[in-house]
């Protein structure tokens, strides 16, 4: 394998050849020089046009059909003849290894001349050359290609020069048929003159031996044997790992197993393939792996340069870390990369580094707190405020809008203006606009779903997420396409949709879920929508294997909303096995946490309502008052729609057991029409249960036999359907029986033992369908 020349290489420089001698057609150069240029230019600097949209199907190493797609279609200034036709003319005239030497050696033909140049040729007297050749500058990415192409030639030891021939007389094989039927040579040794000659010295026979020695047995067999250079693996290194890097995938196998497979030719091993690997391994969750592949690439990337660049390797040590768990080794290290970074005025590194420690303070503050780098950020906000100052002196475009986005988050996290959470916003989606970041699409339409979601307008919340999976998935991390998919699967649930949300995860591509984190997740969730599912139909066996594993998810490094999530899933699994002061235990020990580390606020006024529907479970309803009176309260100010209409619901029903039936009544009429919006069915039902119980409090202070008590009954009658439809619809059968038996009641109240009867018999058969003696 040699460093850069190949077969391919030889096809652009003949290409670039036949643009300067003026045969491309002016409608023709356009496509060409893209088609060049895709291929010479790095491809952090590529220039897309419209009108090549065709290049980005091309393989990564060219072959002859690529030349051919792109020329065949191109007539050439020389009649009846297309470029096709003169670059095969031009690549089947190298035909010796000594031709081969003469046209590296006339590539420096294609160069402007120097001014020293210029003046020995005056000197001597040469004439020169007409204003109407095309000379191409040194310094333009076709003369540098050029350049490179004949040093790295002349570089080459007779061997490998010898390989590059024989890889080049192959590469060109397949179009020796249409090259003689096009220009009239029906000889068999065409393109090589060696042979040629040698079949009139020496005879056919001893023509074919010294073909098969020279070129193998059969010329066609191993055609893709040097056509792939170092340079290549280099380029194909780089373009993986910014794929890996940019959507956090792991390598698919066929790729994994080509790379393997260049990688054994190759004598020798670039050091980026390390990396690759230690990307792959840390997708994979292979800690030893993938620390051992990260200490091999930077103790090979820095033995000439160093400590310029061991931030790298401390901030890619410290992510590492983050990501198995060593959270104490991750703040070491990251500590050190703001310290080495500081020292080599890196100021990308080091507003990469304080921000990564910013949000690392935020999901683990305990740990956070306990060392000096508490000190480097600050408090929270002018922390914020100096990474978005430094990231717009920097042009760190992504981490000015990532600093907008998290000052819009601790806003929503604190309870806040609203309005200045859509400020900033808004300012980030203009930079993200302006600035075309598309990766940024992701935090910027999750930041807004979620405060559509918190203002209780759920279609839309739900809207925003199609959106991104739709428009924007393609361009973003994986890890933004599961958690948007999460969010509708989880909208889905409370809508009662369980099986409609296990097949969005299930849609989910298979290759992505290879990664470790990213499955992880996914099981997690998936888990965690299963035992809803059974917590619903009141399968509490199938519901406590499930919570056993979840709970050992809900540790140190786990997700807050996930881990707040499945820590309200098992105060429900605790409250229907009737372990009330289970449920308050965990409730405390939540209460405590959440103290500690300051969470967000949407989770401590959920924490409070579920405190004060606890206490009325329990049959003391008036012990909650103060908690739902404190959750309504700080839900009001913050603007927490959904929260505040269950924390409404508690105080309602709290009123009802205080025989305030009016008063109940009146909050939950007037707050159930909004409750509906934010399509939670079993919010709905539970609002529904409470307004039953209003008005069978206001019949029974009503007159019996009055007009009013019958109004009062029909009314409960009415909403008991409504919260038997919303139980059914989430598939909660325990509330579906609780229904069904407040509908017995209410009819034995009107006097229709009949009716009664049969909604009895309903309620028994709901009983035996979930099971209630299981254990």
């Amino acid at each position: 394998m040699t460093r850069f020349l190949t077969p391919a290489k030889i096809g652009l420089l003949s290409l670039i050849e036949l643009y300067t001698q003026e045969i491309v057609p002016t409608a023709s150069t356009i496509p060409i020089l893209s088609f060049i240029l895709n291929q010479v230019l790095p491809s952090t600097v590529k220039i897309h046009y419209k009108s090549t949209s065709s290049l980005d199907s091309l393989p990564f190493i060219l072959d002859l059909q690529a030349f051919e797609t792109l020329l065949q279609s191109h007539a050439a200034l020389v009649p009846g003849r297309t470029l096709w036709d003169q670059f095969l003319k031009k690549i089947w005239s190298i035909d010796s290894l000594d031709a081969l030497h003469e046209f590296f050696a006339n590539r420096r033909n294609l160069l402007a001349k120097t001014y020293e140049e210029n003046k020995n040729d005056q000197e001597m007297g040469i004439p020169p050359p007409s204003e109407d050749m095309i000379f191409l500058s040194r310094t333009s990415p076709f003369g540098s290609f050029i350049r490179r192409s004949k040093v790295e030639f002349d570089r080459l030891k007779f061997g490998d020069a010898v390989a590059l021939w024989i890889a080049f007389a192959k590469w060109r094989q397949d179009t020796q048929a249409y090259y003689m039927r096009r220009n009239g040579q029906i000889g068999r040794w065409a393109g090589d003159k060696a042979l040629e000659k040698g079949e009139e010295l020496w005879g056919i026979d001893a023509t074919e031996n010294l073909e098969s020695v020279a070129y193998g047995l059969d010329i066609v067999d191993d055609a893709g044997e040097g056509n792939v250079s170092t340079d290549d693996v280099e380029k194909l290194l780089e373009f993986q790992v910014e794929q890996m890097q940019k959507f956090g995938n792991r390598m698919p196998f066929e790729i994994r197993d080509g790379f393997q497979g260049v990688l054994e030719k190759s004598i020798l091993v670039p050091s980026l393939s390390h990396y690759l690997n230690f990307l792959d391994a840390w997708r994979a969750g292979d800690y030893p792996t993938s620390f051992d592949c990260l200490h091999r690439y930077f103790d090979y990337t820095m033995q000439n340069r160093d400590r310029l660049f061991y931030q790298y390797a401390l901030m890619n040590l410290a992510v590492l870390q983050s990501d198995f768990g060593c959270y104490d080794e991750a703040v070491a290290a990251m500590l050190e990369t703001v310290s080495t970074a500081r020292e080599n005025k890196d100021m990308a590194c080091l507003n990469f580094a304080l921000n990564w420690l910013y949000h690392f303070g935020k999901a683990h503050p305990k740990l956070i707190y306990n060392t000096e780098s508490a000190n480097m950020i600050g408090a929270e906000r002018e922390g914020l405020s100096f990474l978005r100052a430094k990231a717009k002196e920097t042009g760190m475009w992504t981490l000015w809008s990532s600093s907008l986005l998290s000052e819009a988050k601790l806003g929503m996290s604190c309870g806040e203006s609203v309005a200045t959470a859509f400020e900033n916003i808004l300012k980030s989606s203009q930079l993200i606009v302006e600035k075309g970041m598309k990766s940024m699409m992701g935090p910027q339409i999750a930041m807004s779903s979620s405060l559509w979601g918190r203002l209780g307008v759920a279609h839309l919340s739900r809207q925003y997420c199609e959106i991104f999976l739709s428009c924007h998935a393609r361009y973003a991390l994986f890890d933004d396409s599961l958690r948007f998919t999460f969010r509708i699967a989880h909208l889905l649930s409370e809508r009662g949709q369980h099986e409609e949300g296990m097949k969005r995860l299930e849609s989910l591509d298979e290759n992505s879920l290879r990664s470790w984190k990213a499955n992880q997740y996914w099981l997690e969730y998936r888990g965690i929508l299963r035992l809803k599912a059974d917590l619903h139909k009141n399968n509490l066996d199938g519901a406590d294997q499930i919570l056993r594993q979840l709970l050992q998810f809900s540790g140190r490094g786990s997700d807050s909303d996930l881990g707040f999530e499945i820590n309200t899933l098992h105060i429900d699994y605790l409250i229907r096995r009737t372990d009330f002061s289970g449920a308050l235990a965990k409730i405390e020990q939540m209460a405590s946490a959440m103290k500690e580390e300051g969470d967000d606020i949407h989770l401590r006024v959920k924490l409070l309502t579920t405190k004060a529907l606890l206490q009325s479970r329990a049959g003391r309803p008036q012990k909650g008052f103060s908690v739902a009176v404190r959750a309504a309260s700080i839900a009001w100010r913050a603007r927490l729609i959904p929260a505040l209409w269950m924390a409404m619901g508690a105080i309602a029903n709290i009123l009802t057991s205080l025989s305030e039936f009016h008063a109940a009544s009146s909050i939950l009429i007037a707050i159930i029409p909004r409750a509906l919006e934010c399509e939670n069915c079993a919010m709905s039902a539970q609002l529904y249960s409470f307004l039953v119980d209003a008005y069978m409090g206001l019949a029974g202070q009503a007159e019996p036999g009055s007009v009013q008590r019958k109004q009062n009954l029909t009314h409960a009658l009415e909403y008991i359907d409504r919260a038997f439809s919303e139980h059914s619809d989430v598939g909660d059968v325990k509330g579906q029986c609780e229904m069904v038996a407040k509908k017995a009641t209410v009819m034995m109240a009107l006097g229709d033992k009949v009716l009664a009867n049969d909604y009895a018999s309903q309620y028994l058969d709901l009983k035996r369908e979930m099971k209630i003696g299981m254990v």
